[in-house]
């Protein structure tokens, strides 16, 4: 047994006494910030001047930016395009493991593209690379799992970058998670480093504007706040905008999605909102990133808010951005009850790394050093248990 549930058992039933407190400050806080919401769902003038404000008091700021479209605007679905292709990526990777024999890590991508209107299957790709020898290491030490994330969410947007060449628009380009590429911890990776990988993020967004791609990403059951936090700046007296995102949030553990849910059918999307963080500035020439939510729910009675982030050229774009729309509503359709993009779904399926093929993997290195007259330590006894028969995931 792992766990002692005697412990878990009490700390639940403290969870449960202090859940009806908790649930009815979430309400009052909500209830709070729809009234700030229907206050500057038009002034849109008087709230892009207060977060100019707080963006002059605290350059870190997170927060949304509202653009042209009203707070409470509502797009309602579009129709579908008469043809489009859609290209989606996933990824996934052998972390470098300290009870490995050989010091190695994996990053494996695949991709799949179809065109609506066509009856030629849909096509596949993968791309799959081996880190090995000095590869492995950085000028900060020993690559770490987070900088194998970090080149796992470069090679999806470079595959599609690739694959996007040889498409003619319209197309959509997808990916599962946010577009924004986040920073890794402290000591992964040292600035100059992190830089030169984002530079590579941002050459790969280039080719797909100029392939003429809707790209996107989507985030299923997102939890984030950003419109809130814009919300909190509007309650602001001007005199304290050095508060705004740090010891002010009047509104904490209210979701974006709690705003939505009353207001968005099945198939509409909210307005489209600008992000402001500490890296803006660096998506420029079209690249500033944006996001919008979408309903992709059946009925009334199964609504299903996600985020759709966009970088700006598909934003400025009225028709690309309701093919978007269009295209997503319908892919979230094919997987029945539980609504997600069908061929991000495949796309994952073509790039997952079992635990089978990763006991493949080392078995082909060991073998390979052995032809080799290469003795190589076998792996840890840790490691030799983790792998007993019965464990499948990675």
């Amino acid at each position: 047994m792992s766990l002692d549930f005697q412990q878990v058992r009490q700390q639940v039933a403290e969870m449960g006494e202090t859940a009806p407190k908790r649930i009815q400050l979430l309400r009052k806080k909500l209830q709070d910030a729809v009234g700030i919401f229907q206050i500057f769902a038009s002034d849109l003038d008087g709230l892009q001047t207060k977060v100019e404000l707080a963006i002059q008091a605290n350059q870190n700021l997170r927060c949304a930016l509202p653009e042209n479209e009203n707070l409470d605007f509502r797009g309602v679905l579009p129709q579908m395009p008469e043809s489009i292709t859609m290209l989606a990526a996933d990824g996934s990777q052998i972390n470098p493991g300290q009870q490995s024999s050989m010091d190695y890590c994996l990053v494996n991508v695949g991709a799949i593209q179809m065109t609506y209107g066509q009856t030629t299957p849909p096509i596949t790709k993968v791309e799959t690379k081996l880190l090995f020898d000095d590869q492995v290491y950085t000028s900060s030490g020993r690559i770490t799992e987070g900088l194998v994330a970090l080149m796992r969410d470069l090679s999806e947007r470079e595959l599609l970058a690739v694959m996007a060449q040889e498409v003619e628009p319209p197309m959509i380009t997808l990916t599962d998670g946010p577009l924004e590429l986040w920073g890794i911890r402290d000591g992964d990776l040292n600035p100059r480093e992190f830089d030169k990988r984002f530079e590579k993020y941002l050459d790969a967004l280039h080719k797909l504007k100029q392939c003429g791609a809707s790209t996107a990403g989507y985030i299923d059951r997102p939890r984030s706040d950003l419109l809130i936090r814009t919300l909190e700046i509007a309650t602001l007296p001007i005199d304290q905008m050095d508060k705004a995102g740090r010891s002010y949030r009047p509104f904490l553990g209210v979701k974006d999605v709690d705003l939505f849910h009353p207001l968005l059918e099945p198939g509409d999307r909210s307005a489209i909102f600008g992000i402001q963080n500490s890296s803006r500035d660096k998506y420029k020439n079209g690249l500033a990133l944006h996001f919008f939510y979408l309903n992709v729910g059946r009925d009334k009675d199964h609504s299903y808010l996600v985020r759709v982030e966009i970088p700006a050229w598909v934003a400025d774009d009225d028709g690309m951005v309701d093919n978007l729309q269009a295209v997503l509503v319908q892919q979230c359709q094919i997987l029945g009850t539980r609504p997600y993009p069908y061929l991000i779904h495949r796309s994952h399926e073509v790039a997952v790394v079992t635990m089978e093929e990763k006991r493949q993997v080392e078995n082909m290195i060991d073998l390979e050093m052995h032809r080799r007259g290469l003795y190589i330590d076998g792996s840890s006894h840790k490691q030799a248990a983790k792998g007993l028969p019965g464990r499948t995931r990675m």
